[in-house]
């Protein structure tokens, strides 16, 4: 937590209320800055943490996560004025998928929307977005305040996630449906400990969010700890995370797209169209922020967009150039990101392409080179457009989970 007495830019990265915690299992002493805390990026190996995902249970720490209260008479015009999903039917107890555009329909970031009550939400969102929403809610009665330090939030996924937690005592978990929130007690050592627990994730499978007092953190991880040992239950870091959030089709900032608000390139910004989030642009809710260049944009196409490839071989493409022939000449686009998938067992990526190969089924030549014994190889490696996600487990969306 950051101290009151020095300014921020003073300060050492900050750490989270499940730090220590974390720090005791990294074998390998691996941490990455994300939004002012440090993080784990590998406990271990960023394949053992994978496959805790997939076939067990899996704990990542999701307190950096950047959280606004966003509350007052005015809070539902002004989100609905920001965002560009018609956030009207968002009742509490509901979580939504938002994004938020300059005026030209570029994005500024992606996040969810929590309902917390009449008139209340909570904003969450990867970097600071305060500068934004303070702009953007003048003339509304609204007030913005960043809770991020006021809230510890873990991540609980994986096929037996729900099981591990109905194991540490939290009752009626089996009625919350995806992008729902609910408010829970677990049992504790002298009294219960209430949080919120929302059906969310960025893994693509059955799991959850914990969300609560950073005093009750370290209690809920050695509960889930210790509970978790015949669920295989593991800590994971970002570099899991990210084999995951491919596999589903989830975009990432700074990999997959840049702020709009950052970018210092003419080009180099995404409209949620481009980066095929059309889905979240509701064009009949009213004016928002963006509207009018988003509408013209659908009427014409868009000049590139972000398509899910599959490619030939085992090696990621990472930052890969995308070719329409084997022979190089002529680009069609770039990889944004790229993973090998142990459980499609396929060879996958994100990629910004020109729209005439957008189209699933067409065939496309990817830029490859390997370093083999200090020696690098050039490949030209086939490639297609598919549809995404790459994985999607009904177990996802199961409604009771299964008891796994």
């Amino acid at each position: 937590m950051s101290t009151p007495t020095e300014p921020h830019y003073r300060q050492p990265l900050l750490k989270t209320p499940f730090h220590e915690r974390a720090r005791a299992l990294s074998q390998i002493d691996r941490f990455i800055p994300w939004a002012g805390y440090t993080t784990v990026d590998v406990f271990t190996s960023a394949e053992q943490e994978y496959f805790s995902v997939r076939n067990a249970s899996s704990l990542f720490d999701l307190t950096p996560m950047v959280k606004y209260r966003v509350a007052g008479a005015d809070a539902l015009r002004f989100l609905n004025r920001l965002m560009t999903r018609d956030l009207a039917k968002l009742k509490p107890g509901k979580v939504a998928y938002v994004v938020w555009c300059d005026d030209a329909g570029m994005i500024i970031d992606d996040g969810t929307v929590f309902c917390t009550g009449p008139n209340e939400y909570r904003i969450c969102t990867a970097e600071r977005q305060m500068d934004w929403f303070t702009a953007s809610a003048i003339g509304f009665d609204v007030r913005i305040s960043e809770v991020t330090e006021e809230v510890a939030a873990l991540a609980v996924q994986g096929p037996t996630s729900y099981s591990l937690l109905r194991a540490v005592g939290l009752a009626g978990l089996e009625r919350l449906k995806p992008f729902e929130h609910g408010q829970f007690s677990m049992p504790g050592a002298s009294a219960p400990i209430t949080m919120m627990v929302s059906r969310t994730g960025f893994t693509g499978d059955l799991g959850y969010e914990l969300w609560m007092e950073p005093a009750d953190a370290g209690v809920v991880w050695d509960t889930l700890m210790r509970h978790g040992g015949t669920r295989g239950v593991r800590p994971i870091g970002s570099q899991a995370l990210n084999m995951v959030r491919i596999e589903a089709g989830f975009v990432l900032p700074n990999l997959d797209f840049v702020s709009a608000a950052h970018t210092l390139r003419i080009g180099t910004e995404r409209s949620p169209i481009e980066l095929g989030l059309g889905w979240l642009v509701d064009f009949k809710k009213g004016h928002f922020t963006g509207r009018r260049a988003l509408l013209a944009e659908q009427t014409r196409g868009p000049r590139r967009q972000l398509v899910g490839l599959d490619i030939e071989g085992t090696k990621p493409a990472h930052n890969s150039l995308l070719y329409t022939q084997r022979s190089g000449r002529t680009e069609a686009g770039s990889i944004t990101s790229a993973t090998w998938s142990p459980t499609c067992k396929r060879n996958l990526a994100l990629a910004m392409v020109d729209a005439p190969y957008i189209a699933t089924g067409s065939v496309l030549w990817v830029e490859i080179y390997l370093n083999r014994e200090l020696v690098w190889e050039r490949r030209m490696v086939r490639a297609r457009v598919v549809e995404r996600p790459f994985f999607a487990p009904a177990r996802r969306r199961a409604t009771p989970p299964a008891e796994f």
